[in-house]
């Protein structure tokens, strides 16, 4: 009997893909940013100005010139999607952690935080709870490669190459109780680093935190970061241990996380709690369902090169992943 392979809709040629020389190894330095409007109050937040401190290209690469992960392997089903990867530098430099500030330019602010000994609690109804370090969960669970694309809901878009591991193997480690329906994700949290966004003079709901539905969780897209480009994740993409759910919006992946916990009932959650008409707890992405200040018909997906640039792409429900999670939601 012959098999035929169908490709997934989202997939590419091998001859279409990235060289992994060209995207592990690019050098060339970003030296402008777009100016775009600041929007008020979102889980990544855009700014019309670049960061005023004093920034070289060394200090970027330093912070992203971290330990390679020598042992991953390329999970096949993940491997490519139809879009470039995103350069590193340029990810490097625009991305969002608002416990450092509301801007996209918070990269330099975020080396602020304290990676060293970091532990993470699982705890809740769960019958095998535990604290496990970063090392722990890297013998514990095989890691693995997966090339996901990142949907901002700003409407922005990126490709990145993630390393880590299914969030159902935490699960099949912990083995939650039958009484547990949800599971929150608690970020690093310090007064005295974590400042948060200096134009906002409101009480905010920190720490950070997140939720997904035990089922969700399970998916087989759910997915532990603890590196990205083939190396240990850098501190402004939330080291070392952060969330990745594809096919929902960007503030869902909880960054830095310190504690999961198993629960009975729906937890708050930071945006959610913030302005729950903008930040819907599912958060999935949905062309036809606008941000009440924009539309999510389309998406600014963020090219490669010497300078950034946009260019402009109809947004899949799902974020294109639809074949996965589709029948999460019926």
């Amino acid at each position: 009997m012959t098999l035929i392979r169908i490709p997934k809709s989202w997939q590419l040629s091998e001859s279409q893909v990235t060289p992994e020389r060209l995207y592990y190894n690019r050098r060339r330095f970003l030296k402008t940013l777009i100016t775009t409007s600041i929007l008020p109050l979102a889980g990544c937040q855009q700014s019309n100005s670049t960061n005023n401190k004093s920034s070289t290209p060394t200090a970027l690469e330093t912070s992203l010139n971290l330990p390679k992960i020598e042992s991953f392997q390329t999970n096949s089903a993940f491997a490519q999607v139809n879009r470039p990867v995103t350069e590193e530098k340029v990810a490097g430099q625009y991305n969002n952690f608002y416990e450092y500030g509301g801007t996209k330019a918070i990269w330099m602010d975020a080396q602020k935080l304290p990676t060293e000994n970091w532990q993470v609690e699982v705890t809740g109804l769960v019958k095998n709870p535990r604290t496990y370090d970063i090392d722990d969960l890297k013998k514990t669970f095989p890691l693995e490669e997966r090339i996901y694309r990142f949907r901002c809901v700003e409407a922005w878009a990126m490709v990145l190459p993630w390393v880590g591991f299914p969030m159902k193997k935490l699960i099949e480690a912990v083995e939650p109780t039958s009484q547990a329906k949800f599971v929150r994700f608690t970020s690093f949290y310090d007064p005295e680093i974590t400042t948060g966004p200096a134009f906002h003079f409101g009480t905010l709901p920190w720490p950070y935190t997140e939720g997904l539905r035990i089922e969700e969780m399970a998916n087989e897209l759910a997915f532990f970061a603890l590196g990205i480009y083939g190396h240990d994740l850098p501190k402004q993409h939330g080291a070392p241990l952060r969330m990745v759910v594809p096919w929902k919006y960007g503030f869902k992946g909880a960054k830095s996380i310190v504690k999961i916990e198993f629960l009975d009932s729906q937890p708050a959650t930071y945006w959610n709690t913030i302005d729950p008409k903008e930040y819907g707890f599912e958060a999935n992405v949905n062309p036809n369902v606008p941000h009440p200040r924009w539309s999510q018909a389309t998406e600014k997906f963020i090219s490669t090169g010497p300078g950034l640039s946009w260019e402009i792409k109809e947004t899949t429900i799902y974020n294109g992943y639809g074949e996965y999670v589709a029948n999460l939601y019926a």
